[in-house]
């Protein structure tokens, strides 16, 4: 099975950056595959999975979950703050903290909760206008508030341009994140995942390398 090999490789990514075992989690974006594939994966042990919209998931994973204990669903795509009591019911993580309006609302469910889950602030980092995220020139600015906001930051999060090196948008966010006191980067994908682990990620988002291309039909 294909999660197999990337788990090696992931470990083998792990142990040339001089990087501990297990240092690395991998979520498998599971979004628009066909349920064969997922369930083949959580049978295949995988736990930590993404998705990126919030009525697919919902329409899924409650059933999951109850048949695969240990399930971590973590929120990888776009969120529409009219979707944030449904997000906050299903996920473990959402990586797509990105603006004002959606930091307040969420500051405010997660008040009324007592709980929160765990957060990335994705930055755009190739400054890119069709792509979501905080400018980098804006990214301390909008962590502070988040963090006046009461909101406990994770990490940060980027996808970087798909016609560009990586190497210096996982950097950037990296030294985003070490002057903000922040450890999680959750950064690297199907194609640069391998490179990702040698900038320092801690979450690498692997979806059509574990389950085979998507087909939006």
């Amino acid at each position: 099975m294909e999660l197999e090999s990337i788990t090696r490789r992931i470990t083998a990514a792990e142990t040339a950056a001089g990087r501990p075992h297990g240092s690395v989690r991998l979520i498998a974006v599971s979004k628009v595959q066909p349920a064969a594939r997922v369930e083949a994966v959580l049978q295949a042990g995988q736990r930590v999975f993404g998705e990126n919209y919030v009525q697919e998931a919902a329409g899924k994973w409650p059933e999951w979950r109850a048949a695969y204990p240990g399930v971590e669903l973590h929120m990888i795509g776009p969120l529409q703050t009219n979707k944030l009591k449904l997000a906050l019911d299903l996920f473990d993580a959402i990586h797509t903290l990105d603006r004002p309006s959606l930091a307040e609302k969420l500051a405010r469910q997660v008040q009324a909760r007592g709980a929160s889950p765990q957060l990335f602030v994705q930055v755009n980092t190739g400054d890119e206008p069709q792509k979501a995220g905080i400018p980098p020139d804006q990214a301390d600015a909008f962590i502070a508030d988040c963090r006046a906001l009461d909101l406990p930051l994770t990490g940060l999060m980027c996808i970087p341009p798909d016609d560009q090196d990586p190497v210096p948008h996982f950097r950037l966010l990296r030294q985003i994140a070490g002057r903000n006191d922040l450890t999680g980067l959750s950064m690297g994908m199907s194609s640069d995942f391998e490179t990702a682990i040698a900038e320092g990620a801690t979450h690498v988002r692997v979806g059509s390398a574990i389950f085979g291309a998507r087909d939006y039909g």
